[in-house]
């Protein structure tokens, strides 16, 4: 049985880029094929990156775990776990840091972009991409859903995995696999740009009305007047549309645009229209939950608890390959 891992930050609601990318196709993954096995986390150590307001990270943890069970998570087909709950990651990423060469981790997009703005880096900015390959290979995890800006940090993990295996001359860790929702591979947000909480050009199924309508509002478009003719395959809105609405809806939108006399308010109007239709069971299920947070620490905590059991048994296998003793 084939293992599937993927995890989201705690740095805020999950927004519709990472419901579309990740969220959706793993729980498909998860819920519909007995040939896999789930391991399904809320990234809060990562998002200590970003974020040093432990409370602020808390909150958001709730936010994601409660996004995960609005959108119908079987925890009983998966292990569904905050990642701060198992210790074991941190304890692996410190031996992968002792195996990964300081240059080669400098090429790492997340650090060098950063770097190219001249923003404060943190230490746990620059080793992010070891303590994500920890995550992976804690679990021997085969296939992981990712949007398209992960995929070198899966890549990374696949260069550590041999690296490891041929430094201790076994097999202890598999190679992983990106898995990404070509249709989704690169949501555009508001701004026209990919779709990104730091760039806060986001688009939240799970604010109010008020706030959706204004956040799709926003889209940018050109300047055209409501009586010209426009592109379809160059138009933000459309690009999202077409991902949510049902295919004859779509070829409906897309002629009003080449015929002219469509509006982009016209065109928002609809896409917010089939958010708020499309999502609705959805939105209904994560106000619900978001405000059961008991009842979301006893879901995470027993996940948390299976992983752990999985996560002591293979560190103390790695920790046998690296002559170390094994934890009690």
């Amino acid at each position: 049985m084939k293992r599937i891992l993927t995890g989201i930050q705690s740095t805020g609601t999950p927004h519709l880029g990472n419901i579309l990318g990740v969220m959706i196709p793993s729980i498909d993954l998860s819920n519909q094929n007995s040939k896999f096995s789930s391991f399904i986390f809320v990234a809060d150590l990562h998002s200590l990156t970003k974020i040093k307001d432990f409370d602020v990270i808390r909150n958001n943890t709730y936010q994601i775990a409660a996004a995960w069970l609005a959108f119908g998570l079987n925890t009983e087909k998966s292990i569904f776990y905050r990642q701060s709950d198992v210790s074991e990651v941190t304890e692996l990423a410190w031996y992968l840091n002792c195996f990964f060469p300081f240059q080669r981790l400098t090429l790492a997009h997340s650090f060098k972009k950063k770097r190219e703005n001249h923003e404060k880096i943190n230490v746990g900015l620059f080793t992010y991409p070891i303590l994500m390959a920890a995550d992976i290979l804690l679990y021997n995890a085969e296939i992981i859903p990712v949007g398209k800006d992960q995929l070198q940090h899966v890549e990374i993990a696949r260069y550590i995995a041999n690296r490891f295996n041929q430094r201790i001359g076994k097999k202890i860790f598999v190679s992983p696999e990106s898995f990404i929702q070509q249709e989704a591979m690169s949501i555009i947000g508001t701004d026209g740009e990919k779709m990104s909480k730091s760039k806060k050009n986001c688009i939240d199924i799970f604010s109010s009305d008020e706030i959706l309508r204004k956040q799709i509002m926003n889209i940018h478009t050109d300047n055209k007047s409501l009586k010209e003719k426009k592109n379809p395959d160059k138009d933000s809105i459309m690009s999202l549309y077409k991902l949510l609405a049902p295919i004859d809806r779509v070829e409906e939108m897309r002629k009003k645009y080449i015929e002219g006399g469509y509006g982009y308010l016209d065109a928002k109007i609809a896409l917010y229209e089939c958010i708020i239709k499309k999502f609705s069971v959805e939105r209904k299920n994560f106000f619900s939950l978001i405000k059961k947070k008991s009842l979301l620490d006893r879901i995470l905590s027993s996940g948390a608890q299976k992983a752990k059991y999985i996560a002591k048994d293979r560190l103390n296998k790695i920790r046998k390959n690296l002559k170390l003793n094994p934890s009690s």
